[in-house]
């Protein structure tokens, strides 16, 4: 079973319209330090549109790749192997979104929602994906998580 799933959110467009306003902002003032300072931020707003158009989940063989992009600055890839179990869940406004630590624990990987999968890793750590696909992400992931037991029968 394969899993390909892209998430696209307005959010970027926020990052656009600030970007283009400070470097317009900067073309009409007259302090070199202060069209500097706007200039670098209006880039760097235009930068991170672009790294957060759409946020993708991908089944890349032994590992799940979750990517922002279609400037894919910000990515992660999750071993199968080393996770222990998934949840559907629902995050909220304190969890965000971007990429950041949870108030309630572990990292959040949301592009816009509130639906989201969460991932335990076998050492008690967790993520949080953010997703509009979540029922299908679940279920993909249930059927690559390995139980601990059946692993260490097969090893032996």
């Amino acid at each position: 079973m394969l899993y390909d799933h892209r998430q696209s959110a307005p959010t970027y467009l926020l990052l656009l319209f600030i970007g283009v306003g400070t470097l317009a902002g900067s073309a009409l003032t007259n302090v070199v330090v202060a069209q500097v300072a706007m200039y670098s931020s209006g880039a760097l707003m235009l930068l991170l549109a672009l790294c957060f158009r759409d946020l993708t989940v991908s089944d890349q063989g032994a590992e799940l790749l979750i990517a922002f992009g279609p400037l894919t600055l910000f990515k992660r890839r999750l071993q199968y192997s080393e996770l222990e179990r998934v949840e559907q869940a629902k995050s909220t406004i304190l969890d965000g979104w971007g990429i950041h630590v949870s108030p309630s624990g572990g990292w959040v990987w949301n592009l816009w929602g509130y639906d989201c999968v969460d991932v335990w890793y076998r050492q008690g750590r967790k993520i949080r994906i953010g997703t509009d696909d979540a029922v299908a992400l679940t279920k993909f992931l249930e059927t690559k998580i390995v139980p601990a037991d059946k692993e260490r029968q097969d090893s032996n």
